[in-house]
């Protein structure tokens, strides 16, 4: 079988790729794997409020594109202390915010993402800077047929200083109580074990593997 993972993050696809390597006969796909050129229409496909809509949204465009079995995920930081902000606009949260300019990207953006969510945070007191990072998959076999979710979530506290090298996104702000360090300093087996999109991958890879017997 062959599957499509509609990203075009170098993050999140090392990953996707880690998990999903595990199950059988399983041939994972990349947009660039497929042929599948950026077109500027891919920028508005996540105009809903939850990483659900989101994630079909993503989906349903890149299965229609492909003619292929296609997962897309939508997933971000929820902050307590900001009434669960940035959520699914934690990748644009610095744009949103006014503080970074709308055609920022890649490594500039998770930058500036990370320095607006510290500033925010600046008179919130440590301890109250609880997070939870959330990940939504979903699958289609077809543009349109009903999709499967799979969710995962992992919980973390926001630090002011950006510690480890690994990772991407938020992680180097965002402390793991229980192993004592931050996403961005994790192994990647310690992280495909604890972070939501190791949690949400996980379970969709358990459902492909059943479903190849």
């Amino acid at each position: 079988m062959q599957l499509l993972i509609a990203t075009r993050s170098a993050g999140k696809m090392r990953e996707i790729r880690r998990i999903l390597g595990e199950v059988p006969d399983l041939d994972v796909l990349g947009l660039d794997d497929a042929g599948i050129d950026y077109r500027p229409e891919e920028e508005g496909l996540e105009p809903y409020d939850t990483f659900e809509e989101n994630a079909l949204s993503k989906a349903r465009y890149f299965a229609a594109r492909s003619g292929l079995p296609t997962v897309a995920d939508d997933s971000g930081i929820a902050v307590d202390a900001l009434g669960g902000a940035p959520g699914v606009r934690s990748k644009r949260f610095a744009c949103d915010g006014g503080v970074a300019p709308p055609d920022l990207d890649g490594q500039s953006l998770d930058d500036a993402n990370n320095r607006h969510l510290v500033a925010r945070l600046r008179d919130v007191p440590e301890q109250e800077r609880t997070a939870r990072y959330v990940c939504v998959a979903a699958l289609v076999m077809n543009d349109a047929s009903m999709p499967t979710y799979f969710r995962g979530e992992a919980h973390g506290r926001i630090v002011d200083e950006p510690v480890g090298a690994g990772g991407f996104g938020y992680d180097p702000h965002v402390f793991h109580e229980e192993l004592g360090r931050t996403y961005a300093q994790m192994t990647p087996g310690e992280k495909d074990a604890r972070s939501h999109r190791g949690a949400a991958f996980q379970a969709l890879a358990t459902h492909l593997g059943q479903e190849s017997r």
